[in-house]
């Protein structure tokens, strides 16, 4: 009796090996079939967020550093999609694996995620993400914001911080409660009035206060440096959360309408909104960010995608890829989304 239930088990298990073997061929062969980059431009981006330039090109980049040994691993072109896909949905990493232009198992999608973002922090995220650092540079920043829809003659930049919203860690887990009530990074960013990001900081647990952040800044102390050598007039536009600094200006609390103060708050207000502007478009493109998704990871992964997520943010500013709003939708494109 125990040899017969022996005998069947076996079978069982012989029996998912050769169907886990043709799975495993039927994803390669539908990987194989299946070149995105063939995809009219619309419909790519639509799905990856990206142009298939930009995209070549980051793969371009990125090769040296996904590149396997293994001739049937996967392709670096693969790789990077599948991590980019991830960053854009946000979705479960199964369901990500089990998309037709993906078609990989979710241990892969694991592995490609894990390898492709910390590429992109080791390789690119300092390439695209840049503070002005010389007297040069931040001249060059100062001309941008007298040119800005909402003007603010001497800043270089707005800094704020947002919450990103990640899965209860096992250790320290009371220090990632925000005050929503919900774990999460307390991200700060500085951008440009062009909403480029200058600076990003995916370090700090949700508890952490906005001015503890910004005392920890290597920007703060690169400001306060600055300043110090003479250079006055220039600084960054921050909220009543952070404290006033010849360097960082913040908005004057309680102005009364028709006053110098009130103006000078007004247009401070408007300059620095461009900041809240860059947190909306950075979480519509890369969906994985928004608090309705979650990042079910620990903070440092988490971190590393949100790196590589502005990294790729600046990336699309520089090759003009257009916003998700002005990227006409056809009958396939409505198709596509359904997928999803």
């Amino acid at each position: 009796m125990a040899m017969g239930w022996l005998a069947n088990a076996v079978l069982d298990a012989e029996e998912d090996e050769d169907a886990v073997a043709e799975l495993m061929v039927n994803r390669r062969q539908l990987r194989d079939e299946q070149n995105p980059f063939e995809l009219p431009e619309v419909q790519f981006q639509q799905l990856f967020r990206l142009s298939r330039k930009l995209a070549s090109d980051l793969v371009n980049h990125l090769r040296p550093h996904l590149e396997r040994d293994r001739s049937h691993g996967l392709s670096v072109e693969c790789q990077v999609l599948c991590a980019v896909r991830f960053y854009a949905v946000g979705s479960y990493q199964r369901a990500i694996g089990q998309d037709f232009m993906v078609a990989i198992s979710q241990t892969a999608v694991s592995r490609c995620l894990k390898s492709v973002s910390a590429a992109i922090n080791d390789h690119l995220l300092q390439q695209w993400v840049k503070f002005p650092a010389t007297p040069q540079q931040r001249e060059e920043a100062r001309r941008k914001f007298p040119r800005a829809p909402q003007p603010f003659t001497g800043a270089i930049g707005a800094i704020d911080r947002t919450h990103i919203a990640i899965l209860s860690p096992q250790e320290h887990e009371e220090a990632y409660v925000n005050h929503h009530g919900y774990h999460s990074l307390n991200v700060q960013m500085v951008c440009d009035p062009n909403l480029r990001i200058l600076n990003v900081n995916a370090r700090f647990p949700g508890s952490r206060h906005d001015a503890a952040i910004w005392t920890q800044s290597p920007v703060r102390t690169l400001m306060e440096m600055c300043y110090g050598d003479g250079e006055h007039g220039t600084w960054l536009l921050g909220d009543s959360g952070y404290p006033l600094k010849p360097w960082l200006m913040t908005p004057i609390t309680n102005a009364r309408v028709g006053t110098a103060e009130f103006a000078y708050t007004t247009a401070h207000c408007k300059a620095r909104s461009v900041i809240e502007r860059c947190f909306g478009v950075l979480k519509v493109v890369w969906r994985c960010l928004s608090q309705q998704r979650v990042l079910m990871y620990d903070h440092e992964a988490a971190g590393r995608i949100v790196n590589a997520c502005a990294t790729l943010h600046n990336m699309r500013l520089h090759y003009g890829v257009l916003p998700l709003d002005d990227v006409p939708v056809t009958s396939r494109t409505v198709r596509l989304r359904g997928r999803r």
